[in-house]
């Protein structure tokens, strides 16, 4: 390729970048402008991909962490030959395009991932790692997982979480490009960031190099170098100049998030030897070189289809499964259980439905946050990743909640890992950020919240988790479910693993519950979200009792009360609200009928949200507080979560 081609090349996906940013009169123009060289190296001399199948199962993966630059993207996609047109990069940032201002997954072909939330896209990276590494120990996979990253991903200390897990894995196909152009929002990195980053990369256990980011060979051969690093994850700082070629806002801030000014931009094509009023340009020899990537894509995954063919059988079906997430039923799988006054706790119910039902799903990867023997997340079987063998299916995530999050939102969005953590629901404070990253997305990463409320008793008002279901209920697209015994504890693993639109959030007791004969058969029950626990004797209601989890084991001893004195009580048990949301308007009414304004809701957490059930005329009984450190039984007496006081709050006039 001549020179002169390879800089129109480049020159074009700064243009088109600049060009689209001026029309939306909004955006990010400085990151493209400085990453076009890297960008272009990457995109067409080792970035495995086929733009006619974006889901090609052995592509490389690209992620645009620093997602702010998305014009970076949407140029390369364009120009390589992704269902993305010309006209949707003139609609950038505007209502209906498949341009959004931050890359959006599962809406612009060729966007492995929604990235914008500094540091999210990183961890996402390791997680499809991972996955890759899985994958390779299991089957015939084999490829490497590159970003884009900048100054403020590294800042953000989820990244720092994700690369320390990174080098412990010794993750050799990722490989990461550092955008080194010493500009932030307010100006230069010397007024917050001021580390030598490569040494602390070093530390993490990283390859590192730096090089010229504006170094076309220099940029070849540290990427080349990268590809034979195979026990250690690489990343390669790029000392670019943000806004290239603008005479006027080159290495400012003004070049950031600000369009650069028709005047700037026509400096700047001047600059570049460009028709100073030509507007979405791309010279004809410029995108028959790019739409190469068509036939080398085709190519590519024929070959690897080849491959494929010739793979054992067991390979074969364990990648099919994988990618087509293959599972048995699980209500034949997970565990019932009879009625029993002192019961389990949840924590531990969810352990039993792990040990039935993890040996037969492929590709699961569980793991926790350091709190295996309370999370209960280690099913019988299990096999540790580690770093010279990933076949395992079970990842110890050290005590980094955050990573462990963005992670499994990674796993997942490779598309053949079903991911689930555990921490303490307090700490699900650590992984709101990639939950809500999930919900988004719609993808299905699995939460495993134990020591749910005050009921875990005396480690306190620190670890005793208030406004945390309000917080996660509050995300749209993430389910919430909190199980009042074993059985629908089962139950809520079956909603789980059955889910392949967004999150879930199962929040588990370390106190034992009873199991109840109410719940025998209660699949249908908890996947509807709420249902008639305890029917009023006359089959009229005229209250209503709602409660999740343990509460309604209280609120199960408070209808015994009333309704042995005449009193035509219903009790509900609510597990999860965002599916009780969902169901057809004569469900809801048959579980909680207009016409019954007497409603109270028990629940040992913030009654925030409690309104939407029971009304302006209910009554809540919640925590408004923080808790204290003492056995739980002192705590739910001394709080007023009793039976005694839903007994009251149904009766009082």
């Amino acid at each position: 390729m001549s020179r002169p081609l390879e800089q129109r090349c480049v020159d074009t996906i700064r243009t088109l970048s600049m060009d689209a940013v001026q029309k939306a009169n909004s955006g990010h123009p400085g990151m493209p402008m400085g990453m076009a060289d890297v960008a272009f190296v990457l995109w067409t001399e080792f970035l495995r991909h086929n733009p006619s199948n974006p889901s090609w199962v052995n592509r490389d993966r690209f992620i645009l962490s620093a997602g702010h630059g998305s014009m970076l993207l949407y140029s390369l996609l364009h120009l390589t030959g992704y269902d993305l047109s010309l006209d949707e990069i003139k609609n950038f940032r505007q209502w209906g395009s498949k341009t959004p201002g931050h890359p959006e997954r599962g809406l612009t072909p060729g966007v492995e991932t929604t990235t914008g939330p500094l540091g999210q896209g990183f961890a996402n990276g390791v997680g499809m790692a991972i996955a890759a590494k899985h994958l390779a120990a299991k089957s015939i996979l084999d490829h490497h997982v590159y970003a884009i990253v900048s100054d403020g991903d590294l800042m953000e200390g989820v990244s720092q979480e994700a690369a320390s897990l990174a080098g412990h894995l010794g993750l050799g196909n990722l490989i990461y490009l550092y955008d080194d152009n010493k500009i932030t929002i307010d100006g230069s990195t010397d007024l917050a960031f001021t580390e030598d980053v490569l040494k602390r990369f070093e530390a993490y256990g990283w390859h590192t190099r730096a090089i010229d980011g504006h170094d076309r060979d220099a940029i070849r051969h540290a990427i080349a170098e990268a590809q034979l690093v195979s026990d250690k994850p690489s990343l390669i700082a790029c000392r670019t100049h943000i806004g290239f070629g603008s005479p006027n806002k080159q290495d400012t801030e003004e070049s950031h998030g600000s369009p650069l000014g028709e005047e700037e931009i026509r400096l700047t094509k001047q600059a570049y030897g460009w028709d100073p009023e030509a507007k979405f340009l791309i010279p004809d020899d410029v995108l028959a070189h790019f739409r190469t990537a068509l036939e080398k894509g085709a190519a590519l995954e024929s070959d690897w289809n080849a491959k494929l063919a010739d793979a054992s059988p067991e390979a074969r079906t364990y990648l099919e499964s994988c990618f087509n997430r293959t599972a048995p039923d699980f209500t034949k799988l997970l565990p019932t259980y009879a009625p029993d006054p002192k019961g389990i706790a949840s924590r531990k119910a969810s352990g039993n439905a792990l040990d039935a039902v993890g040996p037969h799903i492929p590709g699961v990867m569980g793991g926790t946050a350091d709190l295996g023997g309370s999370n209960l997340t280690a099913f019988k079987g299990f096999k540790a990743v580690q770093k010279d063998d990933f076949s395992g299916n079970y990842v110890h995530y050290g005590v980094r909640e955050h990573a462990m999050g963005s992670i499994m939102n990674g796993m997942a969005l490779h598309g053949s890992i079903v991911p689930y953590g555990g921490t303490f629901l307090v700490f699900s404070d650590y992984c709101r950020p990639a939950i809500r990253m999930a919900a988004l997305m719609h993808v299905p990463a699995i939460y495993v919240f134990t020591h749910d409320s005050i009921g875990l008793g005396e480690d306190g008002p620190t670890h005793q988790p208030i406004e945390h279901l309000a917080a996660l209920r509050a995300i749209p697209n993430n389910l919430v479910i909190r199980p009042a015994d074993a059985n629908e504890t089962s139950a809520a693993w079956n909603v789980a693993l059955s889910r392949t639109d967004g999150p879930t959030c199962l929040v588990l007791t370390r106190q034992n519950l009873p199991t109840y004969a109410e719940t025998a058969d209660s699949w249908e029950n908890v996947a509807k979200g709420a249902y008639i626990f305890a029917e009023a004797p006359s089959g009229t209601p005229e209250a209503i009792i709602l409660a999740t989890g343990s509460e309604v084991t209280i609120a199960y001893e408070a209808w015994k009360t009333l309704t042995a004195s005449g009193k035509q009580v219903r009790l509900v048990s609510m597990p999860a609200w965002e599916s009780f949301r969902k169901q057809p308007a004569a469900y809801k009414e048959s579980v909680l009928p207009a016409s019954v304004t007497r409603r109270v809701a028990l629940e040992a957490a913030s009654p925030f949200g409690w309104a939407e059930w029971v009304g302006d005329a209910g009554t809540v009984i919640a925590l408004d507080h923080f808790g204290e450190s003492a056995p739980f039984q002192t705590l739910y007496k001394e709080f007023g979560l009793t039976a005694d006081a839903v007994v009251a709050a149904v009766t009082r006039a």
